[in-house]
């Protein structure tokens, strides 16, 4: 499972290096400012979660129970609120119109949330 989370970790990691490069040139000339912070907003919190999971995929303080709950709650997390945000900054470049899916943005949030909280207690109830 370690395996599992570092390679989606490290595959986050190089998205959000890509996707960072393509918003800051690419999309330059293509989107707003404003469009264009919203969009690295999206870049950010993808690499604080792709970290967030190295973290995670190398610890021996969090049981395999836990690991595996908050691999699952980053990614749906980054799908929901990096990639609304993505399809939200761009939303004028594409015949699809994302805000129609700007709903789950906050649920990606709550993702991460939710993932944080996870460990927290289950570093809380370590006895050490």
């Amino acid at each position: 499972m370690n395996k599992r989370i570092l390679i989606t970790a490290s595959i986050l990691g190089i998205m959000s290096i890509i996707l960072g490069a393509f918003g800051a040139h690419a999309l330059k000339e293509l989107i707003s400012p404003e469009m264009q912070q919203t969009f690295e907003t999206g870049v950010r919190y993808q690499m604080y979660h792709a970290l967030f999971l190295l973290f995670i995929g190398t610890t021996s303080l969090v049981s395999d129970k836990t690991k595996n709950i908050i691999y699952y709650l980053i990614v749906m997390g980054v799908i929901f609120f990096s990639g609304s945000i993505y399809g939200l900054a761009t939303n004028t470049l594409t015949a699809f119109n994302f805000k129609s899916i700007g709903f789950i943005t906050p649920l990606g949030g709550l993702c991460f949330i939710i993932a944080w909280g996870i460990l927290f207690v289950d570093l809380i109830k370590k006895n050490e």
